[in-house]
């Protein structure tokens, strides 16, 4: 029995020892290729509850419920807050609202397990005129955004806003929002 662990632990050793000069061996082509597919899933969870995708988005984007903390999707669901929301009329029936707080609730920043969604659950998200959270004014996102010129999205008639997320992040729908996969409107792709 003593040898046992011994050999085990020589077994990993040997699978370890080949990984690493397997990684060590990678092109960079290779390297790029396994990033590029990387890029494919998503870094925040995307919208999936029927109707939030329903109600909120037939208006604008679904936003990924992972992008503010908990505390503030309940702000922007208080019946003060849907009525004036962002400007517009956003009322619901009161069962319904339950039902989005619920799915908005549950996966929120501040309980996900996302290191990105996370970022977004760091208290001191700023408010916006009407006093309601903007995922636009949260310290992650100005922190990712602040190199990007307003002429390219706020001056562009093709994007409009910094909210307008899906206007220039092609994957925005499926939670995809890597930097390397921007393409603004009137621009092409986005080189950092």
């Amino acid at each position: 029995m003593l040898h046992r662990p011994s050999i085990a632990r020589s077994a990993l050793m040997g699978l370890l020892l080949v990984a690493t000069g397997a990684a060590l061996a990678t092109t960079d082509d290779e390297t790029r290729d396994w990033r590029r597919w990387l890029r494919m899933f998503p870094n925040i969870a995307p919208a999936t509850q029927p109707a939030y995708l329903q109600e909120c988005g037939s208006c604008h984007l679904a936003y990924p419920p992972g992008v503010l903390p908990a505390a503030s999707w309940n702000r922007i669901l208080a019946p003060e807050s849907l009525a004036d929301h962002y400007g517009d009329d956003a009322s619901l029936p009161d069962a319904l609202v339950a039902e989005l707080r619920g799915y908005l609730m549950a996966n929120a920043a501040d309980g996900s397990a996302r290191v990105r969604e996370r970022a977004f659950a760091v208290p001191g998200a700023a408010q916006s005129d009407t006093g309601l959270p903007r995922i636009t004014e949260t310290p992650y996102f100005i922190r990712k955004h602040h190199r990007i010129p307003a002429r390219l999205v706020t001056d562009n008639p093709e994007v409009g806003s910094f909210s307008q997320c899906n206007r220039c992040h092609i994957g925005a729908d499926r939670g995809i929002f890597d930097e390397r996969q921007i393409e603004i409107p009137g621009l092409g792709r986005w080189k950092d």
